[in-house]
């Protein structure tokens, strides 16, 4: 299945001990380069780099013995030749597109390797979605390794998904090719009481000899956390602050800390390493989450280096959190992420490792990338149809399924309130005194209090959870609707007009999902994301372009959060504290059960 004629190192290993020793030509040969050692953390001055077979046959301080007639030489005029980047935690499908794609957006900004966790998809399409994903994944130019979703869903009781993912899917699972460990363990309250599924879901991949990826969303360091570190889960990137970072580490996790496109999370803890002078190598970098538009306009991983720098981060140290460490820790360390003898010829040339242009990419010694400009193809899998029409509202929308009624007899209600904060994943659990009106409860702009819907879009069943949301700032009459509603990717309806909101969630639901923002009525603005409602196939720079209409449109709604779509999009993620919505109604996450819309009423 995987697009490469890539060798593996035995079967290259008599012809890369030929070029090194200088009695057969390299394919390529990069001359006068500082060769920047992630194994050593040094910078080796007017360094040669000889590629054979997609491999590095020889790292040294002359490759010209490994010249030979055909052999391509580039050089690199005292330029840093540093290893392609590693994202160790990540969802392709929050790019809103297919690996394909996904992969034509980063290999300009350096990535070469992704080690992804397509839950998203599990939730809709279960085991079969997964490896749709991973085929696609194993057709590309550069290294897509793929996590099997460990948990769908997510919070087992307090949502419904597309598909449930069991035991019996992640042993079946770990014998694909391109399937490199267990995806993130959001269960936590499951592994910490020693649930018998999540357990054996574990247990398939350490007998596999693979890693486990955890998610541990809790501020609580005590007997907890030490129960689910117990449980075996390896690495962890919730973390927020610097003592989360110090006890993952100590307890022999890899602490990932994260840069994504609303994951601010690397400067609160990379001072673990800056100021308290931990080992870096236990130190990962990841991005989690990176919407299109990031990728077009910022960048990836080489965006992620560049920030732990800008945090005070040596920068060597800092690569090698987005090389060796990551190779290291999903046991890739003899494959990937450095450039030595023997492991697949990724790398990158850059003038500067402050600010880190990505002027040259190579994958598996082939140029991949110049001057931003990718070289190679991206080849697409055949989605098949049914992977496109997965929104099932079951009927036509009204008005009247986004009333919220009140308790009989009552003149005013106290509401629980979703409180929005800002560049993170945590929500607040609020309280507002909201009106009623012909037994309706109100919402409250003046207060930024709007109505928030959760819309059931699998099973056809027409059900719609309703409540209220805060921190948005939205004005007048508008509604946002998004199939794009992690984890279980129901949808997700924001607004402060009913009408809009029934016109937003039939949109969606007429187009088989995406995005799409209305005001008065009219349509702002419309991201369509057919495969699942999760992703399009469209080329990264025309679905960047259609949600930067879409962030262009919730700001002429009143919205000045900062990525703010993202935090709509996860206003259903019932493993995050500390309140959320799902399709069974209000949940309490610092809980884990279901609760009540209103307190005491009047």
């Amino acid at each position: 299945m995987e697009n490469t004629t890539l060798k593996t190192w035995p079967e290259s290993a008599a012809n890369l001990i030929a070029v090194a020793a200088g009695r057969a030509p390299a394919d390529t040969v990069i001359r006068g380069g500082k060769w920047v050692n992630v194994q050593s953390r040094e910078i080796l001055e007017n360094h040669d780099i000889a590629i054979a077979d997609g491999r590095f046959a020889y790292c040294g301080p002359d490759a010209s013995h490994c010249i030979g007639e055909g052999t391509k030489v580039i050089e690199a005029e005292g330029r840093y030749i540093i290893p392609g980047l590693c994202d160790a935690h990540m969802h392709i499908e929050s790019g809103m597109l297919t690996p394909a794609e996904f992969a034509r957006a980063v290999i300009p900004h350096g990535t070469t390797s992704m080690f992804t966790d397509p839950h998203e998809i599990a939730n809709v399409l279960g085991l079969r979605g997964v490896r749709l994903m991973h085929d696609e994944a194993m057709l590309q130019p550069i290294n897509i390794f793929t996590q099997m979703p460990s948990c769908a869903p997510s919070a087992p009781g307090l949502e419904t998904t597309g598909y449930e993912i069991t035991p019996e899917d992640v042993a079946e699972a770990m014998t694909w090719p391109g399937i490199i460990g267990l995806g993130e363990m959001m269960n936590f309250p499951g592994v910490i009481n020693a649930d018998p599924k999540m357990l054996a879901e574990i247990a398939a991949t350490q007998n596999a000899g693979k890693t486990v990826g955890g998610h541990y969303a809790s501020p609580d360091l005590g007997p907890a956390f030490h129960a689910y570190v117990a449980g075996g889960p390896a690495d962890e990137h919730e973390g927020v602050c610097e003592a989360d970072a110090i006890a993952r580490v100590r307890q022999g996790m890899r602490s990932m800390m994260r840069l994504g496109s609303a994951w601010y999370d690397v400067e609160t803890q990379i001072t673990a390493v800056t100021e308290k002078g931990l080992d870096p190598r236990n130190f990962i970098l990841c991005t989690d989450d990176s919407h299109s538009g990031t990728l077009v306009n910022d960048g990836h991983m080489n965006r992620v280096v560049r920030h732990a720098i800008d945090c005070g981060c040596d920068p060597l140290i800092a690569l090698q959190m987005a090389t060796i460490n990551t190779a290291t820790h999903f046991g890739l360390e003899r494959e990937l992420g450095s450039i030595a003898p023997g492991r697949r010829a990724d790398l990158i040339l850059t003038s500067d490792l402050k600010t880190l242009p990505i002027e040259t990419v190579i994958a598996r010694g082939m140029i991949v990338a110049e001057a931003g400009e990718i070289k190679v193809d991206c080849p697409h899998l055949d989605w098949p149809e049914d992977a496109r029409g997965t929104v099932h509202l079951g009927k036509h929308l009204q008005a009247a399924d986004f009333e919220i009624k009140a308790p009989e007899g009552a003149n005013a209600v106290k509401a629980k309130v979703i409180g929005v904060v800002e560049n993170q994943a945590p929500t607040k659990a609020l309280t507002a005194e909201l009106d009623v009106q012909d037994g309706l409860v109100l919402s409250d702009e003046a207060n930024d209090v709007c109505q928030i819907a959760l819309v059931e879009r699998h099973r056809a069943t027409g059900e719609v959870v309703n409540g209220f949301v805060s921190g948005f700032g939205y004005k007048g009459r508008m509604a946002m609707a998004s199939s794009v509603a992690h984890d279980s990717h129901h949808m997700i309806v924001v607004g402060t007009s009913r009408e809009d909101m029934a016109l937003a969630a039939n949109r969606l639901g007429e187009v088989g999902g995406g995005i799409t923002v209305w005001q008065d009525g009219c349509e702002l603005a419309l991201v369509q994301l057919p495969i699942a409602g999760l992703m399009s196939d469209s080329p990264a720079v025309e679905v960047a372009a259609a949600a930067q209409k879409m962030v262009e449109a919730m700001a002429a709604c009143g919205c000045t959060v900062n990525n703010a779509y993202m935090q709509h999009s996860l206003l259903a993620l019932v493993v995050i504290p500390e309140l959320r919505i799902s399709d069974l109604g209000l949940v309490d996450v610092t809980k884990f059960e279901l609760t009540d819309l209103f307190e005491d009423n009047k």
